[in-house]
Protein backbone atom coordinates (compact mmCIF):
# COMPACT_ATOMS: atom_id res chain seq x y z
CA UNK A 1 0.00 0.00 0.00
CA UNK A 2 1.42 3.43 -0.94
CA UNK A 3 0.19 7.00 -1.09
CA UNK A 4 -0.64 6.38 -4.73
CA UNK A 5 -3.57 4.22 -3.67
CA UNK A 6 -4.60 5.84 -0.40
CA UNK A 7 -4.18 9.23 1.26
CA UNK A 8 -1.84 9.60 4.22
CA UNK A 9 -4.83 10.10 6.49
CA UNK A 10 -6.33 6.89 5.18
CA UNK A 11 -3.06 5.05 5.75
CA UNK A 12 -2.66 6.29 9.33
CA UNK A 13 -6.31 5.55 10.09
CA UNK A 14 -5.85 1.99 8.85
CA UNK A 15 -2.65 1.73 10.88
CA UNK A 16 -4.49 2.83 14.02
CA UNK A 17 -7.16 0.18 13.55
CA UNK A 18 -4.57 -2.48 12.80
CA UNK A 19 -2.51 -1.55 15.86
CA UNK A 20 -5.44 -2.32 18.13
CA UNK A 21 -5.81 -5.78 16.58
CA UNK A 22 -2.08 -6.46 16.67
CA UNK A 23 -1.78 -5.39 20.30
CA UNK A 24 -4.49 -7.91 21.20
CA UNK A 25 -2.87 -10.72 19.19
CA UNK A 26 -0.80 -13.32 20.98
CA UNK A 27 2.97 -13.32 20.84
CA UNK A 28 2.80 -16.60 18.95
CA UNK A 29 0.56 -15.01 16.30
CA UNK A 30 2.86 -12.05 15.80
CA UNK A 31 5.88 -14.33 15.71
CA UNK A 32 4.16 -16.19 12.90
CA UNK A 33 3.76 -12.94 10.98
CA UNK A 34 7.46 -12.12 11.37
CA UNK A 35 8.56 -15.56 10.28
CA UNK A 36 6.27 -15.38 7.26
CA UNK A 37 7.90 -12.10 6.19
CA UNK A 38 11.37 -13.59 6.69
CA UNK A 39 10.48 -16.63 4.59
CA UNK A 40 9.08 -14.43 1.81
CA UNK A 41 12.15 -12.21 1.67
CA UNK A 42 14.43 -15.24 1.59
CA UNK A 43 12.40 -16.73 -1.25
CA UNK A 44 12.81 -13.55 -3.28
CA UNK A 45 16.46 -12.84 -2.47
CA UNK A 46 17.77 -13.07 -6.03
CA UNK A 47 15.22 -10.62 -7.42
CA UNK A 48 15.67 -8.17 -4.56
CA UNK A 49 19.47 -8.23 -4.75
CA UNK A 50 19.37 -7.52 -8.48
CA UNK A 51 17.17 -4.47 -7.93
CA UNK A 52 19.24 -3.29 -4.98
CA UNK A 53 22.54 -3.57 -6.82
CA UNK A 54 21.18 -1.54 -9.74
CA UNK A 55 20.16 1.26 -7.37
CA UNK A 56 23.02 1.21 -4.83
CA UNK A 57 26.03 -0.47 -6.50
CA UNK A 58 26.79 -2.28 -3.25
CA UNK A 59 27.41 -5.56 -5.06
CA UNK A 60 25.62 -8.89 -4.97
CA UNK A 61 27.75 -10.55 -2.24
CA UNK A 62 27.25 -7.69 0.24
CA UNK A 63 23.55 -7.36 -0.58
CA UNK A 64 22.89 -11.10 -0.38
CA UNK A 65 24.43 -11.11 3.07
CA UNK A 66 22.32 -8.13 4.04
CA UNK A 67 19.11 -9.92 3.08
CA UNK A 68 20.20 -12.79 5.32
CA UNK A 69 20.85 -10.35 8.15
CA UNK A 70 17.42 -8.82 7.61
CA UNK A 71 15.57 -12.11 7.72
CA UNK A 72 17.69 -13.14 10.69
CA UNK A 73 16.52 -10.03 12.51
CA UNK A 74 12.91 -10.87 11.83
CA UNK A 75 13.36 -14.38 13.19
CA UNK A 76 15.27 -13.08 16.22
CA UNK A 77 12.37 -10.83 17.18
CA UNK A 78 9.99 -13.74 16.75
CA UNK A 79 12.05 -15.58 19.37
CA UNK A 80 12.27 -12.50 21.59
CA UNK A 81 8.51 -12.12 21.93
CA UNK A 82 7.83 -15.82 22.48
CA UNK A 83 10.53 -15.98 25.18
CA UNK A 84 8.51 -13.32 27.00
CA UNK A 85 10.94 -11.30 29.12
CA UNK A 86 10.47 -8.35 26.71
CA UNK A 87 7.16 -7.66 28.50
CA UNK A 88 9.00 -6.96 31.79
CA UNK A 89 6.05 -8.39 33.69
CA UNK A 90 6.13 -7.43 37.39
CA UNK A 91 3.71 -8.39 40.14
CA UNK A 92 3.65 -6.94 43.65
CA UNK A 93 0.91 -8.58 45.73
CA UNK A 94 -1.21 -6.60 48.12
CA UNK A 95 0.07 -6.16 51.66
CA UNK A 96 -2.69 -4.76 53.92
CA UNK A 97 -0.37 -4.91 56.95
CA UNK A 98 2.16 -2.50 55.44
CA UNK A 99 2.24 1.15 56.51
CA UNK A 100 0.60 2.55 54.50
CA UNK A 101 -1.23 -0.54 53.13
CA UNK A 102 0.03 -1.64 49.70
CA UNK A 103 -2.39 -2.46 46.89
CA UNK A 104 -1.96 -5.24 44.36
CA UNK A 105 0.10 -3.77 41.50
CA UNK A 106 0.94 -5.48 38.22
CA UNK A 107 3.09 -3.78 35.60
CA UNK A 108 3.74 -4.65 31.96
CA UNK A 109 5.04 -3.07 28.76
CA UNK A 110 2.47 -2.44 26.05
CA UNK A 111 2.86 -1.41 22.37
CA UNK A 112 2.94 2.33 21.85
CA UNK A 113 0.78 2.37 18.69
CA UNK A 114 1.43 3.20 15.02
CA UNK A 115 5.11 3.85 14.29
CA UNK A 116 6.81 5.73 11.43
CA UNK A 117 10.08 4.29 10.13
CA UNK A 118 12.49 6.18 7.84
CA UNK A 119 14.66 3.96 5.65
CA UNK A 120 18.43 4.40 5.53
CA UNK A 121 20.45 4.89 2.37
CA UNK A 122 23.44 2.72 3.30
CA UNK A 123 21.53 -0.43 4.33
CA UNK A 124 18.77 -0.94 1.76
CA UNK A 125 17.54 -4.08 3.53
CA UNK A 126 18.65 -4.23 7.16
CA UNK A 127 17.74 -0.60 8.00
CA UNK A 128 15.02 -0.17 5.43
CA UNK A 129 11.53 -1.38 4.59
CA UNK A 130 11.71 -4.75 6.31
CA UNK A 131 14.64 -3.89 8.55
CA UNK A 132 15.23 -3.79 12.27
CA UNK A 133 12.98 -0.85 13.11
CA UNK A 134 10.07 -2.41 11.24
CA UNK A 135 10.69 -5.86 12.71
CA UNK A 136 11.00 -4.69 16.31
CA UNK A 137 7.89 -2.52 16.09
CA UNK A 138 5.78 -5.25 14.48
CA UNK A 139 7.05 -7.74 17.04
CA UNK A 140 5.60 -5.91 20.03
CA UNK A 141 2.26 -5.16 18.38
CA UNK A 142 2.74 -1.79 16.68
CA UNK A 143 1.67 -1.04 13.14
CA UNK A 144 4.37 0.41 10.88
CA UNK A 145 4.38 3.02 8.12
CA UNK A 146 7.73 3.12 6.31
CA UNK A 147 8.95 6.19 4.48
CA UNK A 148 10.98 4.89 1.52
CA UNK A 149 14.47 6.24 0.82
CA UNK A 150 14.79 7.97 -2.53
CA UNK A 151 18.13 6.28 -3.15
CA UNK A 152 16.50 2.86 -3.59
CA UNK A 153 12.86 3.60 -4.30
CA UNK A 154 12.22 0.71 -6.69
CA UNK A 155 13.68 -1.75 -4.20
CA UNK A 156 11.57 -0.24 -1.41
CA UNK A 157 8.39 -0.65 -3.41
CA UNK A 158 9.12 -4.26 -4.34
CA UNK A 159 10.17 -5.14 -0.78
CA UNK A 160 6.99 -3.55 0.55
CA UNK A 161 4.90 -5.63 -1.84
CA UNK A 162 6.54 -8.81 -0.58
CA UNK A 163 6.20 -7.82 3.08
CA UNK A 164 2.54 -6.82 2.71
CA UNK A 165 1.66 -10.00 0.85
CA UNK A 166 3.41 -12.16 3.46
CA UNK A 167 1.63 -10.43 6.33
CA UNK A 168 -1.72 -10.79 4.58
CA UNK A 169 -1.12 -14.46 3.92
CA UNK A 170 -0.16 -15.03 7.56
CA UNK A 171 -3.41 -13.50 8.82
CA UNK A 172 -2.13 -10.10 9.95
CA UNK A 173 -4.69 -7.26 9.89
CA UNK A 174 -4.91 -4.94 6.90
CA UNK A 175 -3.16 -1.65 7.58
CA UNK A 176 -0.50 -3.20 9.82
CA UNK A 177 2.20 -2.26 7.32
CA UNK A 178 2.38 0.43 4.61
CA UNK A 179 4.93 2.28 2.50
CA UNK A 180 4.95 5.97 1.64
CA UNK A 181 7.47 8.08 -0.27
CA UNK A 182 8.43 11.71 -0.76
CA UNK A 183 9.99 14.31 1.55
CA UNK A 184 6.76 16.23 2.14
CA UNK A 185 4.89 13.04 2.96
CA UNK A 186 7.64 12.06 5.40
CA UNK A 187 7.36 15.40 7.17
CA UNK A 188 3.59 15.08 7.37
CA UNK A 189 3.94 11.55 8.70
CA UNK A 190 5.99 12.72 11.70
CA UNK A 191 3.35 15.34 12.45
CA UNK A 192 0.35 13.06 12.01
CA UNK A 193 -1.43 12.63 15.37
CA UNK A 194 -1.88 8.90 14.73
CA UNK A 195 1.90 8.32 14.82
CA UNK A 196 3.19 7.57 18.31
CA UNK A 197 6.95 7.13 17.66
CA UNK A 198 9.50 7.52 14.86
CA UNK A 199 12.55 5.46 13.93
CA UNK A 200 15.13 7.21 11.73
CA UNK A 201 18.59 6.46 10.33
CA UNK A 202 20.25 9.19 8.29
CA UNK A 203 22.05 12.51 8.33
CA UNK A 204 22.34 14.91 11.26
CA UNK A 205 20.57 17.82 9.46
CA UNK A 206 17.68 15.67 8.21
CA UNK A 207 17.32 13.76 11.45
CA UNK A 208 17.51 16.87 13.59
CA UNK A 209 14.79 18.56 11.54
CA UNK A 210 12.46 15.58 12.02
CA UNK A 211 13.43 15.26 15.70
CA UNK A 212 12.43 18.88 16.25
CA UNK A 213 9.12 18.26 14.48
CA UNK A 214 8.42 15.21 16.63
CA UNK A 215 9.12 17.03 19.89
CA UNK A 216 7.31 20.25 18.94
CA UNK A 217 3.99 18.54 18.19
CA UNK A 218 1.05 19.38 20.47
CA UNK A 219 1.59 15.81 21.70
CA UNK A 220 5.38 15.26 21.52
CA UNK A 221 6.44 11.74 20.58
CA UNK A 222 9.67 9.74 20.92
CA UNK A 223 12.08 10.12 18.01
CA UNK A 224 14.65 7.34 17.81
CA UNK A 225 17.22 8.79 15.45
CA UNK A 226 20.65 7.50 14.44
CA UNK A 227 22.28 10.61 13.00
CA UNK A 228 26.07 10.61 12.82
CA UNK A 229 29.11 8.97 14.39
CA UNK A 230 32.89 9.39 14.31
CA UNK A 231 33.67 6.08 16.06
CA UNK A 232 37.04 6.95 17.62
CA UNK A 233 39.83 4.37 17.80
CA UNK A 234 42.63 4.63 20.37
CA UNK A 235 45.90 2.78 19.80
CA UNK A 236 48.52 2.69 22.55
CA UNK A 237 52.28 2.64 22.11
CA UNK A 238 52.47 -0.94 23.32
CA UNK A 239 49.91 -2.07 20.76
CA UNK A 240 51.75 -0.31 17.93
CA UNK A 241 55.08 -1.77 18.98
CA UNK A 242 53.65 -5.27 18.99
CA UNK A 243 51.57 -5.26 15.80
CA UNK A 244 51.66 -2.02 13.84
CA UNK A 245 51.47 -3.72 10.44
CA UNK A 246 48.45 -5.77 11.47
CA UNK A 247 46.72 -2.67 12.86
CA UNK A 248 47.41 -0.69 9.69
CA UNK A 249 45.91 -3.43 7.52
CA UNK A 250 42.89 -3.76 9.80
CA UNK A 251 42.23 -0.04 9.81
CA UNK A 252 42.57 0.22 6.02
CA UNK A 253 40.08 -2.58 5.57
CA UNK A 254 37.63 -1.05 8.04
CA UNK A 255 37.48 2.59 6.95
CA UNK A 256 37.23 1.68 3.25
CA UNK A 257 34.63 -1.08 3.69
CA UNK A 258 31.55 -0.35 1.60
CA UNK A 259 33.19 2.84 0.29
CA UNK A 260 33.32 4.15 3.86
CA UNK A 261 29.54 4.32 4.06
CA UNK A 262 29.04 2.33 7.25
CA UNK A 263 27.67 4.20 10.26
CA UNK A 264 30.39 2.50 12.33
CA UNK A 265 33.33 3.52 10.11
CA UNK A 266 36.39 4.48 12.23
CA UNK A 267 36.68 8.17 11.39
CA UNK A 268 39.18 9.19 14.08
CA UNK A 269 42.25 7.18 15.05
CA UNK A 270 44.37 8.34 18.00
CA UNK A 271 48.00 7.19 17.87
CA UNK A 272 51.18 7.99 19.84
CA UNK A 273 53.28 10.77 18.35
CA UNK A 274 56.49 10.00 16.48
CA UNK A 275 55.66 6.70 14.81
CA UNK A 276 55.55 5.45 11.19
CA UNK A 277 51.95 4.34 11.52
CA UNK A 278 50.61 6.94 9.05
CA UNK A 279 52.95 5.61 6.37
CA UNK A 280 51.90 2.04 7.13
CA UNK A 281 48.21 2.92 6.84
CA UNK A 282 48.90 4.76 3.60
CA UNK A 283 50.64 1.69 2.21
CA UNK A 284 47.85 -0.61 3.37
CA UNK A 285 45.28 1.62 1.66
CA UNK A 286 46.95 1.68 -1.73
CA UNK A 287 45.26 -1.47 -2.99
CA UNK A 288 41.77 -0.30 -1.98
CA UNK A 289 40.01 0.70 -5.21
CA UNK A 290 37.71 3.63 -5.74
CA UNK A 291 34.07 2.62 -5.37
CA UNK A 292 30.78 4.05 -6.51
CA UNK A 293 28.81 5.66 -3.70
CA UNK A 294 25.16 5.19 -2.85
CA UNK A 295 23.76 8.34 -4.42
CA UNK A 296 24.97 11.23 -6.55
CA UNK A 297 24.40 13.64 -3.68
CA UNK A 298 26.58 11.56 -1.34
CA UNK A 299 29.29 11.28 -4.03
CA UNK A 300 29.25 15.04 -4.57
CA UNK A 301 29.58 15.71 -0.84
CA UNK A 302 32.57 13.40 -0.30
CA UNK A 303 35.24 15.56 -2.05
CA UNK A 304 33.82 18.64 -0.35
CA UNK A 305 34.40 16.99 3.02
CA UNK A 306 37.93 16.01 2.03
CA UNK A 307 38.81 19.53 0.96
CA UNK A 308 37.39 20.91 4.19
CA UNK A 309 39.76 18.76 6.25
CA UNK A 310 42.73 19.49 4.00
CA UNK A 311 42.19 23.25 4.36
CA UNK A 312 42.81 23.18 8.11
CA UNK A 313 46.30 24.32 9.13
CA UNK A 314 48.20 21.42 10.65
CA UNK A 315 46.35 18.72 8.71
CA UNK A 316 48.31 16.69 6.16
CA UNK A 317 47.25 14.25 3.46
CA UNK A 318 49.08 11.02 4.23
CA UNK A 319 47.59 9.09 1.35
CA UNK A 320 45.24 9.69 -1.57
CA UNK A 321 43.96 12.85 -3.21
CA UNK A 322 41.35 15.33 -2.06
CA UNK A 323 40.82 16.47 -5.66
CA UNK A 324 38.71 13.64 -7.01
CA UNK A 325 35.47 13.21 -8.91
CA UNK A 326 33.61 10.66 -6.84
CA UNK A 327 30.56 10.87 -9.10
CA UNK A 328 32.39 9.95 -12.29
CA UNK A 329 35.16 7.72 -10.95
CA UNK A 330 34.01 6.52 -7.54
CA UNK A 331 35.26 7.50 -4.10
CA UNK A 332 38.95 6.79 -3.52
CA UNK A 333 40.50 6.35 -0.04
CA UNK A 334 42.16 9.31 1.65
CA UNK A 335 44.13 9.21 4.90
CA UNK A 336 44.75 12.42 6.85
CA UNK A 337 47.19 12.98 9.70
CA UNK A 338 47.30 15.73 12.31
CA UNK A 339 48.05 16.34 15.98
CA UNK A 340 45.84 16.35 19.04
CA UNK A 341 46.86 19.98 19.57
CA UNK A 342 45.45 20.90 16.15
CA UNK A 343 42.16 19.15 16.94
CA UNK A 344 41.95 20.92 20.30
CA UNK A 345 42.44 24.26 18.54
CA UNK A 346 39.84 23.63 15.81
CA UNK A 347 37.45 20.87 16.93
CA UNK A 348 34.54 22.34 14.97
CA UNK A 349 36.43 21.80 11.69
CA UNK A 350 37.88 18.34 12.34
CA UNK A 351 35.35 16.56 14.54
CA UNK A 352 32.84 16.26 11.72
CA UNK A 353 31.70 13.14 9.93
CA UNK A 354 32.85 12.75 6.33
CA UNK A 355 30.76 10.02 4.72
CA UNK A 356 33.14 8.01 2.55
CA UNK A 357 36.45 6.09 2.63
CA UNK A 358 38.53 8.47 4.71
CA UNK A 359 39.93 8.62 8.23
CA UNK A 360 42.03 11.03 10.31
CA UNK A 361 45.10 9.86 12.26
CA UNK A 362 45.57 12.07 15.33
CA UNK A 363 48.90 11.98 17.18
CA UNK A 364 48.84 12.48 20.95
CA UNK A 365 51.89 13.36 23.06
CA UNK A 366 50.83 11.72 26.31
CA UNK A 367 47.84 10.36 28.21
CA UNK A 368 46.76 13.80 29.43
CA UNK A 369 46.60 15.14 25.87
CA UNK A 370 44.75 12.02 24.73
CA UNK A 371 42.19 12.44 27.50
CA UNK A 372 41.76 16.13 26.65
CA UNK A 373 41.12 15.54 22.96
CA UNK A 374 38.80 12.58 23.59
CA UNK A 375 36.73 14.88 25.78
CA UNK A 376 35.98 16.95 22.65
CA UNK A 377 34.75 13.99 20.58
CA UNK A 378 30.97 14.04 20.17
CA UNK A 379 28.81 11.04 21.05
CA UNK A 380 29.47 7.99 18.87
CA UNK A 381 28.02 4.58 18.22
CA UNK A 382 31.35 2.88 18.95
CA UNK A 383 34.75 3.46 20.52
CA UNK A 384 37.65 1.07 20.00
CA UNK A 385 40.78 0.43 22.04
CA UNK A 386 43.92 -1.40 20.95
CA UNK A 387 46.27 -1.88 23.89
CA UNK A 388 49.06 -4.17 25.01
CA UNK A 389 48.76 -7.00 27.54
CA UNK A 390 48.83 -5.80 31.12
CA UNK A 391 48.46 -2.08 30.34
CA UNK A 392 46.46 -0.04 32.84
CA UNK A 393 43.53 0.98 30.66
CA UNK A 394 40.79 1.35 33.27
CA UNK A 395 40.55 5.14 33.09
CA UNK A 396 40.66 5.11 29.31
CA UNK A 397 37.90 2.50 29.10
CA UNK A 398 35.76 4.59 31.44
CA UNK A 399 36.21 7.65 29.23
CA UNK A 400 35.42 5.73 26.05
CA UNK A 401 32.34 4.24 27.70
CA UNK A 402 31.09 7.75 28.32
CA UNK A 403 31.17 8.75 24.66
CA UNK A 404 29.96 5.58 22.92
CA UNK A 405 27.34 2.87 23.25
CA UNK A 406 29.67 0.00 22.31
CA UNK A 407 33.34 -0.27 23.34
CA UNK A 408 35.50 -2.70 21.35
CA UNK A 409 38.85 -4.20 22.27
CA UNK A 410 41.42 -5.27 19.68
CA UNK A 411 38.93 -5.22 16.83
CA UNK A 412 37.29 -2.88 14.33
CA UNK A 413 33.82 -1.35 14.60
CA UNK A 414 32.49 -2.07 11.11
CA UNK A 415 30.20 -5.01 11.74
CA UNK A 416 27.24 -5.08 14.12
CA UNK A 417 26.12 -8.42 15.53
CA UNK A 418 22.35 -8.86 15.84
CA UNK A 419 21.79 -10.58 19.18
CA UNK A 420 20.52 -10.10 22.72
CA UNK A 421 23.52 -8.15 24.05
CA UNK A 422 24.01 -5.65 21.24
CA UNK A 423 23.91 -1.90 21.91
CA UNK A 424 23.76 0.14 18.72
CA UNK A 425 23.33 3.66 19.97
CA UNK A 426 25.29 6.31 21.81
CA UNK A 427 25.17 9.87 23.12
CA UNK A 428 23.95 12.56 20.73
CA UNK A 429 24.50 12.94 17.81
CA UNK A 430 25.05 9.22 17.39
CA UNK A 431 21.49 8.72 18.53
CA UNK A 432 18.72 10.77 20.09
CA UNK A 433 17.84 8.22 22.78
CA UNK A 434 19.31 5.73 25.22
CA UNK A 435 17.97 2.66 23.45
CA UNK A 436 19.55 0.38 20.86
CA UNK A 437 18.30 0.10 17.28
CA UNK A 438 19.91 -3.33 16.78
CA UNK A 439 19.40 -6.50 18.78
CA UNK A 440 16.73 -7.94 21.02
CA UNK A 441 16.20 -4.95 23.29
CA UNK A 442 15.40 -2.68 20.32
CA UNK A 443 11.76 -3.57 21.02
CA UNK A 444 11.87 -1.36 24.12
CA UNK A 445 11.68 1.75 21.93
CA UNK A 446 8.13 0.94 20.89
CA UNK A 447 6.65 -0.01 24.25
CA UNK A 448 5.31 1.93 27.21
CA UNK A 449 4.76 0.75 30.80
CA UNK A 450 1.30 0.42 32.30
CA UNK A 451 0.54 -0.63 35.89
CA UNK A 452 -2.78 -2.17 36.94
CA UNK A 453 -3.89 -1.71 40.54
CA UNK A 454 -6.30 -4.17 42.17
CA UNK A 455 -7.43 -5.31 38.71
CA UNK A 456 -9.79 -8.27 38.19
CA UNK A 457 -7.77 -11.16 36.79
CA UNK A 458 -10.12 -11.48 33.83
CA UNK A 459 -8.97 -8.14 32.38
CA UNK A 460 -5.25 -8.73 32.89
CA UNK A 461 -2.80 -9.65 30.15
CA UNK A 462 -1.93 -13.34 30.47
CA UNK A 463 1.60 -12.36 31.53
CA UNK A 464 0.18 -10.78 34.69
CA UNK A 465 -2.17 -13.56 35.71
CA UNK A 466 -1.40 -15.46 38.85
CA UNK A 467 -0.78 -18.85 37.24
CA UNK A 468 1.60 -17.44 34.56
CA UNK A 469 -0.09 -19.29 31.66
CA UNK A 470 2.57 -18.07 29.19
CA UNK A 471 5.37 -19.56 31.25
CA UNK A 472 7.55 -16.46 30.96
CA UNK A 473 10.15 -14.87 33.29
CA UNK A 474 8.54 -12.46 35.77
CA UNK A 475 9.45 -10.50 38.91
CA UNK A 476 7.04 -11.36 41.71
CA UNK A 477 7.21 -9.55 45.07
CA UNK A 478 10.74 -8.42 44.22
CA UNK A 479 12.05 -11.85 43.26
CA UNK A 480 12.91 -12.80 39.68
CA UNK A 481 11.08 -15.99 38.81
CA UNK A 482 12.11 -18.07 35.84
CA UNK A 483 9.68 -20.50 34.16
Amino acid sequence: MTTATLSLTGITSAATAAARISAAASDAERAGWLNAVADALDANTAELVEIADAETSLGAPRLTGEVARTTGQLRLFARVITEGSYLEAIIDHADPAATPPKPDLRRILKPIGPVAVFSASNFPFAFSVGGGDTASALAVGCSVIVKAHSGHLRLSERTAEIVAEALRGAGAPEGLFALVSGREVGTALVQDPAIKAVGFTGSIPGGRALFDLATSRPDPIPFYGELGSLNPVVITAAALQARSGELAAGLAGSFTLGAGQFCTKPGLVFIPAGTRFAAEVAEASQDKPAARMLTTRIAEAYPDGLRSFAAVDGVHVASGSVDQDAVAHGAAPVVFSTSAATVLEQPDKLLEECFGPTTILIEYADQDELSAVLAKVPGSLTATLHAGPGEDIAALVEQLSGLAGRVLFDGWPTGVAVNWAQQHGGPYPATTSLFTSVGATAVRRFQRPVAYQDAPEAVLHPALREDNPLGIPRRVDGELQLP
